[in-house]
């Protein structure tokens, strides 16, 4: 896949620009990461990331829960990066035995369960909103948000209104 100059990416008969805020928190909300188990979770997210062609943008952590922001392509589910993410990290963390995480956490798990998912990037909502409702013939709200600056321009040249006038829609 191919990056564009606006951070958009192409594969074959898609472009794309999708990213994610994903946390994970451990089990039993323990305060279980440390700077060298977040090491290994950082390894472990960042080897997951590379086979699934996704694009470790930033990661941080706290004591009891790490957030992670990627950058996905639209063939991965956000689900089946989760289970990737969570089930590596955990699995690497365990076999090191750390005294920090051994000593709070009991079982195989590392995380709990659940995670957080929240898209992120692109236009403000209100402006995605504005703009899908202009391709359905309604005008935007005055003033609400304005509809995308390129639809804009695109009226302005032209483009929409062509030989099949409003009908173009």
């Amino acid at each position: 896949m191919s990056r564009g100059s606006k951070g958009y990416s192409a594969g074959a008969h898609v472009v794309f620009k999708l990213q994610v805020h994903m946390v994970f928190v451990t089990k039993y909300r323990r305060h279980a990461i440390t700077a060298r188990v977040f090491e290994v979770m950082g390894e472990a997210f960042r080897e997951v990331c590379a086979k699934l062609e996704c694009d470790l943008v930033e990661v941080g952590w706290e004591p009891d829960h790490a957030h992670l922001l990627i950058a996905y392509p639209p063939k991965v589910t956000l689900s089946t990066l989760a289970q990737y993410l969570k089930g590596l990290s955990s699995r690497r963390v365990r076999a090191r035995r750390f005294p920090e995480v051994t000593r709070k956490l009991w079982g195989s798990a590392f995380w709990s369960p659940s995670y957080c998912a929240v898209s992120c990037g692109g236009a403000p909502l209100a402006t995605v909103k504005a703009y899908v409702k202009a391709q359905r013939g309604e005008p935007a709200p005055s003033g609400g948000a304005a509809s995308s600056p390129g639809i804009a321009a695109a009226h302005a040249r032209g483009i929409r209104g062509s030989s099949t006038g409003s009908k173009n829609r």
